[in-house]
């Protein structure tokens, strides 16, 4: 009996056992199969990652790196500003162990725009200060082989402007807390630091190659004429959007040093000046426009300065006849153009001014806007000194929007520095009828073709333009040996596409203006220069066989000459 108990048993335990194997078995099974679920989870997860995620990110944003501040980028996504990593290099003088001079002389080494007493003097300071900030690695590691242990290395991030002082007042820079100080660095700092839309580039409407042929032909008219100053701009006549701005003496936004404050202002879009003759062609719209003029052929008294109360108009180059309005704007007389804008009267001159925008300071995203120099009283002796831009001040940013809206049908339209979709181009308002712009085009042709801006024309372009030389205001009157020399231009002319405005401050004259300091021999020669450079890179090709249709104005001219 007892042995059949011990076989049962034997059997129950192995029953028990071999369940409980089995169990084992379902666990182990169960557990592969939840690992193996696992696994095809993350290889199924990494795919997507791979494949989608990694597509749209690089769609998106163009690189899987994101930047703590967006990029600036022209037109054509050339970088103007990027961020970068880089280091500062901090001393906590109680910790220095090594010779304080000995390291000052190392540190004046790797830094020479700094003295080695200006580093002993932080090496002996009383408090943990920075010795430099924004420090490329190559140059950190430089310090750090130095070996002293009272330096340390927190990492921060580098503005770098690979254009270097390329468009420097519309780009601006950044200070060392990383915010935008002026430019578009500083319009747009909450922008290019949002944490959703910094990993997309601000693309804007500037095009470096037309920037640097801006710079360079003004920098070179600049130097030859021992000019205090240069300004000039570039607009898209049908959008408002600036191709190209410069302001020159130029700083470098990589570098900011102490000398560079007075050059950090914009003079396009802050500074105001009286634009002289500039005003004429704005004048002769308004009594088109006005139905004061309704024939070109009327001839108006310029045989002899015009006297008003106290005060006398007179031509710097005098015809001494009667002069019709094609022949007015030819050689720039004062005397007509004012006797046109006492016959439109303050009300329509004023009218016409504030619809161009030039009460308030110009409308630009830049924060650097200047504020007109607007009459205060606004006699009869002021209405006609404004028609030919004098009296009143305005930067040359409100007379590129102006000349556009001259040129481009009538339409005004603000000026931008981002670049436009076509679905954001601004409506505008209409300042000038259709026809009285398209009669301005051939009026400004001619002018290039044969009045004071014919050292502006070049073959096949169709520039169109007016000069304006206007005497610097002082104590109690004008500065003759002081002139703002200014050109405005459109081209082409038979169907513009850009603006350009040069402007040159206080020019000397040399050989080759022939030692004349006004704008038909300084400024004008700079389109000139400019536009056959520019044109291709804009899509506008040389072509002698198209021009505005100016055959019916030149009989009027009964003598066509260069009058300066």
């Amino acid at each position: 009996m007892m042995a059949i108990a011990q076989g049962k048993e034997r059997v129950r335990l192995a029953s028990v056992s071999a369940q409980a194997l089995s169990v084992a078995h379902m666990r182990a099974l169960v557990v592969l199969l939840l690992l193996a679920f696992t696994v095809l989870v993350m290889i199924a997860r990494l795919f997507y990652i791979g494949v989608f995620e990694e597509h749209r990110v690089a769609r998106d944003t163009g690189t899987l790196y994101i930047p703590p501040r967006a990029d600036l980028v022209d037109r054509n996504g050339v970088p103007l500003a990027r961020t970068i990593p880089a280091f500062a290099i901090r001393v906590e003088p109680e910790k220095v162990i090594g010779d304080r001079k000995e390291l000052a002389r190392q540190l004046a080494e790797i830094f020479p725009d700094t003295s080695a007493d200006s580093f002993f003097k932080k090496l002996n300071g009383t408090r943990p200060t920075y010795l430099r900030r924004r420090v490329v690695p190559e140059v950190a590691n430089r310090v750090h082989a130095l070996g002293e242990v009272g330096f340390d290395f927190p990492q921060e991030n580098e503005r770098f402007y690979p254009q270097h002082g390329l468009g420097a007042h519309l780009l601006g820079y950044v200070n060392a807390d990383g915010k935008g100080v002026m430019g578009m660095e500083r319009v747009l700092n909450d922008r290019l630091v949002d944490d959703v839309r910094r990993a997309e580039p601000v693309r804007l409407a500037m095009d470096v190659r037309v920037q640097a042929a801006l710079e360079h032909e003004l920098g070179n008219a600049m130097l030859d004429l021992q000019a205090k100053g240069a300004a000039g701009i570039v607009l898209n006549a049908n959008t408002g959007e600036v191709v190209a701005l410069a302001s020159l003496p130029e700083f470098n936004p990589n570098k900011i040093g102490k000398g560079d404050i007075a050059r950090q202002t914009n003079d396009v879009t802050f500074n105001v000046y009286e634009l002289g003759s500039t005003f004429k062609p704005l004048t002769v719209a308004a009594a088109l426009d006005t139905g004061t003029v309704t024939n070109l052929a009327t001839r108006y008294d310029a045989t002899q300065p015009l006297q008003v109360g106290r005060f006398k108009i007179s031509d710097d180059h005098p015809q001494a006849r009667y002069l019709n309005v094609p022949e007015t704007l030819v050689h720039s007389s004062n005397i007509v153009t004012a006797r046109l804008a006492d016959n439109l009267g303050r009300d329509r001159m004023e009218a016409m001014l504030r619809s161009l925008g030039f009460d308030a300071p110009p409308e630009v995203e830049l924060t650097e806007r200047g504020h007109p120099l607007w009459p205060q009283s606004w006699g009869r002796v002021t209405n006609m000194t404004i028609a030919y831009g004098h009296g009143i001040a305005v930067t040359p940013m409100h007379l590129a929007s102006a000349y556009a809206a001259l040129v481009n049908g009538g339409i005004w339209r603000p000026a931008s520095v981002r670049k436009l979709n076509a679905d954001e181009v601004p409506q505008g308002r209409r300042v000038f009828k259709a026809a009285t712009s398209a009669r301005m085009r051939q009026l400004l042709r001619m002018i290039v073709v044969h009045g004071t801006g014919r050292k502006a024309d070049a073959p096949g372009f169709r520039i169109g333009g007016k000069t304006g030389s206007a005497e610097k205001p002082h104590k109690g009157g004008y500065k003759k040996s002081s002139l703002v020399s200014t050109f405005a231009a459109a081209f082409p002319m038979d169907n513009p596409k850009y603006v350009v405005v040069t402007m040159l401050d206080e020019p000397k004259g040399s050989a080759a203006s022939a030692y004349q300091r006004t704008a038909g021999w300084t400024a004008a020669p700079v389109v000139g220069r400019l536009v056959p450079r520019i044109g291709p890179m804009l899509g506008v090709v040389p072509d002698d066989r198209r021009d505005v249709d100016i055959t019916e104005l030149t009989p009027l001219l009964w003598k066509a000459r260069h009058s300066g």
